[in-house]
C-alpha cells in the first residue's frame, strides 16, 4: 500500500492498455474492475499521467496512461465522473487525440518525466500534493505552453490535506523570465515534492 499526497492509499499503480484507431488513441483497463475519476474532456494527459482509479476486488489502484500514449481527451462523457463505473478489458475508458493541442508539442521531450529525469531548465514542485492547472474548472489555466512567465507568476495550485497552496514561479538557479516549453502533469494529477511541473527555456 502507498499513501498518496491527498491522504488516499493505493495498493499499486496499474497501466492502461493503448490502442491506436482512426479516432485517436483508445485507453482500456488492464483488468476488470470499477473505474472512477476520468479526466474531463479537453484535459491533457501526458505519458504516464493519471486517468483515474480502478477498484479491483475491493482494492483501489491508481490508473495511469502508458508511457507511449499522450494527448487531449476527446468526446463528451455523460454521468458523474466520480461515480464508479463497471469496466472490463474491452471497455474504452477514453480516447486521446495526440494532435489535439499545442501543448502536446512538448510531450515528446517531456516523456522522460515519468521516470523523474528531465534535462534542461525546469520548474519543480515545492511540495507534494494534487496538481491543479487552473483556479476553477471554468477558468483559464495559470500558464500555457509558449507563454512567458516571470518571478511571482502563479503556475498552479497544489492541494495538500484539503488545503490549496498557490505555487509561484521563481527560485535559485531560475531566470527572472522564462518561456514555458511543456507542462508535464495533467490537471488533477498527484505529484511528489521536486517533481518537474514545467519545462522552460530562458525568455
Amino acid at each position: 500500500m502507498k499513501w498518496q499526497p491527498d491522504g488516499r492509499m493505493y495498493a499499486s499503480t496499474l497501466v492502461a492498455v493503448a490502442k491506436a484507431t482512426e479516432a485517436g488513441i483508445e485507453l482500456r483497463p488492464p483488468t476488470v474492475g470499477l473505474w472512477r475519476g476520468r479526466p474531463a474532456p479537453n484535459a491533457l494527459v501526458p505519458p504516464g499521467g493519471s486517468i483515474g482509479e480502478l477498484e479491483v476486488l475491493g482494492v483501489v489502484h491508481r490508473l495511469v496512461a502508458p508511457p507511449d500514449a499522450a494527448g487531449v481527451v476527446v468526446g463528451e462523457q455523460g454521468g458523474d465522473r466520480l461515480a464508479r463505473q463497471p469496466v472490463d478489458t474491452r471497455t474504452v475508458l477514453l480516447t486521446l487525440d495526440p494532435e489535439g493541442s499545442v501543448a502536446t508539442q512538448g510531450l515528446a521531450s517531456a516523456a522522460t518525466a515519468a521516470g523523474g529525469s528531465v534535462d534542461g531548465l525546469v520548474f519543480r514542485a515545492p511540495l507534494a500534493g494534487r496538481y491543479y492547472a487552473r483556479p476553477s474548472p471554468n477558468d483559464d489555466a495559470f500558464v500555457k505552453v509558449g507563454e512567458e512567465i516571470e518571478e511571482g507568476h502563479t503556475v498552479a495550485l497544489l492541494e495538500v490535506m484539503k488545503t490549496f497552496n498557490r505555487v509561484t514561479y521563481g527560485g535559485s538557479g531560475l531566470p527572472t523570465r522564462a518561456k514555458v516549453v511543456a507542462i508535464l502533469p495533467a490537471d488533477g494529477d498527484d505529484v511528489d515534492e521536486d517533481d518537474v511541473l514545467l519545462k522552460l527555456e530562458p525568455a
